[in-house]
């Protein structure tokens, strides 16, 4: 019971963590460009894992790679932290937090509707019905509650938003697959990641040199968003006695994620964004459990 209390308290710090990211993304974005924000947070976010890797002593771990996993980093690194942060800061930068956030949440509904052709799983008539649900929440969002005159706020960074969510599902997918020790490759995904980063900001006009601000925004992203949530995350799974207690969960943080943007960004939370995050939240458990 000890050892169950411990994967909690890690699942809810993991959580909180990621809860204020919406709003740490927004605060930094005012000062810095996306780019310039994802080179210096996935910079960070780097040495971090490193760090961590350095603490746990499995540093030894990078010797016995061989060349096909770093390959299958180099693949890696490009979908998460490249194209899947490239994606959602723009969002970021053209949407509202409240809108940006919560329709990127929406990547467990993309998880199972790309993994009928690739991993050749079947589609029940129950999650069907929850892919519409859903869906209708999406709609409900991004037309901030006009669902009939189908107009909204930004249209490019709604399908920026819905985009990121695909990148992260197929990361996930692919991550699923990949047996390597779990901080091991994500400090390999993140080294790839922050290279091709690093090469897009030296072609357009080099890396701005950040205010206090931005570059406290950057650190702040890149220990409690890319870095230390992920590992706290993988020891609550590990600690569990079921995955199901503590992916449970990860339901609590876009709504914990509304109440910061509210109060750190100032934003007036829309009636419809919290009925349309009901819904998207609504479908994917609808689909998680009722499988006939």
């Amino acid at each position: 019971m000890k050892q169950q209390r411990r994967a909690y308290l890690f699942a809810l710090l993991a959580i909180l963590c990621w809860s204020t990211i919406g709003s740490a993304f927004k605060l930094s974005l005012r000062y810095l460009d996306y780019l310039d924000l994802l080179l210096y947070s996935s910079f960070i976010a780097t040495l971090v894992l490193a760090l961590i890797l350095t603490f746990q002593k499995k540093t030894r771990l990078l010797a016995q790679l061989k060349g096909k996993d770093f390959i299958r980093s180099a693949f890696m690194g490009l979908l998460n932290p490249f194209l899947y942060y490239v994606v959602l800061l723009k969002a970021y930068e053209l949407l509202p937090a409240q809108e940006a956030g919560t329709l990127n949440y929406i990547w467990p509904l993309v998880l199972v509707l790309i993994s009928i052709p690739m991993l050749h799983q079947r589609i029940s008539k129950w999650s069907f019905i929850a892919v519409l649900i859903s869906f209708s929440g999406i709609i409900l969002i991004s037309t901030h509650g006009q669902l009939f005159s189908m107009r909204f706020s930004s249209p490019l960074g709604v399908l920026l938003a819905l985009g990121s969510a695909i990148f992260w599902a197929f990361y996930w997918i692919f991550n699923m697959k990949d047996k390597r020790e779990a901080v091991t490759k994500l400090f390999l995904n993140f080294c790839f990641g922050f290279l091709y980063i690093l090469i897009i900001v030296l072609i357009m006009n080099g890396p701005e040199i950040p205010s206090w601000q931005g570059m406290a925004g950057s650190v702040y992203l890149g220990f409690f968003e890319m870095g230390i949530p992920f590992v706290l995350w993988l020891h609550a799974l590990k600690l569990s006695s079921t995955t199901a207690k503590v992916t449970n969960l990860i339901y609590l943080s876009p709504f914990i994620s509304l109440v910061i943007i509210h109060f750190a960004v100032g934003e007036i939370i829309l009636f419809s964004t919290v009925t349309g995050l009901i819904l998207i939240v609504s479908g994917i458990i609808m689909q998680q459990y009722l499988k006939s």
